[in-house]
């Protein structure tokens, strides 16, 4: 696997993974998102997990679509990944994937996601509602926002900021 590559998809799965911790920095938020996940039937840490791997491939697709390596792909805005997190089909958004990845998480959360995926209709309205909730989070944290177009580094940033593990 191309090491820049890997270190793409590494830069996309710290994003999934931080996007809730801070989101989260409001309490609040925390039990209407599990709540909504209830009610819709999504298993709370499988629900949180895809929410997790939905926004790392979202982003991870589209810097593949614009060719950016690791480092280019911080200065995403969050909107391009919204939109592509509601707006490409599952296959779009799994093309491009390495291969293998570095942490067994993210290989197992990927073929979790390809499972409801292929498995179609509840699975894939859950998966809609878990990238309904992600659209959801990311218009939240652009809310909160200081700058006018947040983009993936300003996210990394704030969850460096906060201590949150990579």
């Amino acid at each position: 696997m191309n090491s820049d590559h890997d270190m793409l998809w590494r830069r996309c799965a710290y994003l999934g993974r931080v996007l809730l911790p801070l989101l989260d920095q409001e309490p609040w938020r925390q039990g209407r998102r599990r709540e909504r996940l209830c009610a819709w039937g999504i298993d709370v840490a499988v629900g949180e997990r895809l929410i997790e791997v939905l926004t790392a491939l979202a982003a991870h697709a589209v810097a593949v679509d614009a060719s950016l390596s690791a480092s280019e792909c911080e200065a995403l805005p969050l909107s391009a990944v919204a939109d592509a997190v509601t707006g490409k089909q599952d296959f779009e958004l799994l093309a491009g994937l390495p291969d293998t990845f570095a942490d067994d998480r993210d290989d197992i959360a990927v073929k979790v996601f390809r499972l409801h995926a292929y498995k179609g209709d509840q699975s894939s309205l859950q998966l809609l509602r878990l990238g309904t909730e992600v659209r959801r989070t990311l218009a939240v944290l652009a809310a909160r926002a200081s700058v006018r177009s947040l983009t993936c580094r300003d996210i990394l940033r704030e969850a460096d900021e906060a201590g949150l593990p990579q």
